[in-house]
């Protein structure tokens, strides 16, 4: 059962909804929640995932999938046991929260879990519903002397396969305090990374004179105290693809320390023409799946239209400036001192404006969003669809990408993309430098939902992960659908747009790269084939069960 809304709607509102909530109590019904005539008992122990032991104290909530706003709470006895009444069949998520522990429904994986099914014939009075201690990372920036280096920026990636391909993904950050502590707190089970920079609080960037000679010339500033700090991951790596990835399971309290190392300071030149005013140009840095912008350096005017960037470390970076043609991208090799940066020789960024429709729809809805997703699956770039149809991109980056669109409620994909009267084949649009793209995209809307029965030896299997794998699956990423099976083993793949597709379920299959062609095809010869057609239907329900593979 997929979580997007009921999660919102519960975890945000529920969880502090008291007026729905039953006091805690070991064995008794609870006073008052008991309907006349109620039937299935929903009931069992909430434990810690790492000690299995019991947690008291905890609140539990529970809410029927079909009306999900009727939330009921009550607070678990001494033994950590908990116990609701349900006037009748149906399915219900079930959802624990506590001080200390990360919140979660049951089974969660990511944002899936598994629907308590009343009315089914299944043992619904023993369930356990685990929760993991929140983990803690901290720890330390120091420098070259072991000293603490204060107001240093720290930032935490986190592995992610919640995409369908591994990637590593920036998600948290913070500054250092003055004895050079950070901490982040409240971490569910991962494999985590930590990057750290600085400006070393003693460094002094000469400014040279704007001649041939100048960076040769003599200065009275310490060549040696012109210095920078590189980006530098966990341990001591100045490049992501050399860090050291920090495993947490529950309940960690992990403490790490960073050196920086201080390297020579670049001094980098470039000009501006009179008319062009005035546009510093960005430096980016290449950060797992990811580009992060180097702030640590300083701007001079040397002289009337050239500046000098100072401060900078040497490395490989991504620098955005403007050049006779506007804005550009180059990728370059920072190496030198001295080293012009050349604006007028990059890869002219080009502007894209999609005119959009939705298939079967007179009006495109106002809440559609829509967006391009690079060859590393980051969206870069997307806005909300304007009054009249249309979204416009500046300073879009040479390359080939995915178009998406999506809306709060809806889903669509790319049903057709054309410009200048041409059709283009798939849902990919290449960019070329300095092009200027007027494309018209018609959309389609997912309005179809796909259910079926996964089985383990001819009986519902709970928990497995149920994926929709497109027809060519690398051309269609944003067709994929996944839900995980419930406690009598039912799913509901939503909002399926048309086309045909393989269904799958695998057991404990979160962590693989499962969008990846290399891992389905031994999945996928013992899958089922189902075609969505283009006539909208509420439902289809699969004739044959799904069995589960093992991973």
């Amino acid at each position: 059962m997929t979580l997007r809304r009921q999660l919102r709607a519960a975890v945000n509102c529920g969880l502090a909804i008291l007026c729905w909530s039953t006091p805690s109590r070991p064995q008794a019904a609870i006073p008052g929640e008991v309907a006349i005539g109620a039937q299935f008992r929903i009931a069992g122990t909430v434990v810690s995932a790492t000690t299995a032991a019991p947690l008291a104290q905890t609140r539990v909530s529970i809410y029927d999938v079909k009306a999900p706003g009727a939330i009921r709470s009550m607070i678990t006895s001494s033994d950590g046991h908990f116990e609701f009444h349900a006037p009748g069949a149906g399915k219900y998520s079930l959802q624990a929260a506590r001080r200390g522990f990360i919140g979660a429904a049951y089974d969660q994986h990511e944002q899936y879990s598994t629907a308590i099914v009343t009315g089914a014939g299944i043992d619904t009075e023993n369930l356990v519903l685990r929760l993991n201690p929140a983990a803690l990372l901290s720890g330390t920036v120091r420098d070259e002397s072991a000293e603490p280096v204060r107001l240093a920026t720290v930032a935490l990636f986190r592995e992610d396969h919640s995409a369908g391909v591994s990637r590593v993904v920036h998600v948290n950050g913070t500054t250092t305090d003055d004895q050079g502590s950070y901490e982040f707190a409240r971490l569910a089970p991962g494999n985590y990374f930590v990057s750290a920079t600085a400006k070393p609080w003693y460094a002094v960037h000469f400014v040279p004179p704007p001649d041939e000679v100048a960076l040769t010339s003599p200065t009275t500033a310490d060549r040696n105290l012109d210095v920078a700090y590189p980006t530098t991951y966990y341990p001591d790596a100045t490049d992501a693809d050399q860090a050291v990835p920090i495993p947490l399971k529950g309940g960690d309290r992990v403490q790490i320390e960073i050196r920086l190392a201080p390297v020579p300071a670049l001094h980098l030149r470039f000009h501006l023409s009179e008319g062009d005013g005035f546009s510093m140009p960005t430096l980016q840095k290449k950060a797992f799946d990811s580009e992060q912008y180097a702030t640590n350096f300083e701007t001079e005017l040397i002289s009337p239209g050239v500046y000098d960037l100072t401060g900078v470390p040497a490395g490989h970076y991504s620098v955005r400036s403007e050049g006779p043609s506007g804005r550009q991208l180059s990728d370059v090799d920072l190496v030198n001192d001295g080293q012009e940066l050349d604006t007028g020789n990059g890869d002219a960024l080009a502007a894209v404006t999609a005119t959009v429709q939705v298939l079967g729809q007179k009006e495109v809805p106002s809440d559609l969003q829509f967006g391009m997703l690079d060859s590393r699956r980051t969206v870069t770039a997307f806005q909300r669809i304007d009054g009249k149809g249309q979204v416009h991109f500046g300073d879009v980056a040479p390359g080939e990408y995915a178009i998406l669109a999506w809306g709060p409620s809806k889903t669509y994909a790319v049903a057709r993309i054309s410009s200048r009267g041409a059709e283009i084949q798939g849902h990919t649009l290449t960019v070329t430098p300095n092009a200027s793209l007027d494309i018209s995209v018609s959309l389609a809307r997912g309005a179809t939902n796909v259910e079926g029965i996964a089985t383990r030896a001819g009986k519902g299997a709970a928990g497995a992960m149920v994926v929709l794998v497109p027809d060519a699956p690398e051309n269609h990423t944003e067709f994929f659908r996944r839900d995980q099976s419930d406690l009598d083993g039912t799913f509901n793949l939503r909002s399926v747009i048309p086309g045909t597709y393989t269904i799958i379920a695998i057991e404990n299959g979160w962590e693989l790269d499962w969008s990846q062609p290399a891992v389905l095809t031994q999945y996928a010869k013992h899958g089922q084939t189902v075609t969505v057609g283009m006539q909208a239907q509420a439902s289809i329900h699969l004739p044959q069960p799904i069995e589960v593979q093992p991973r």
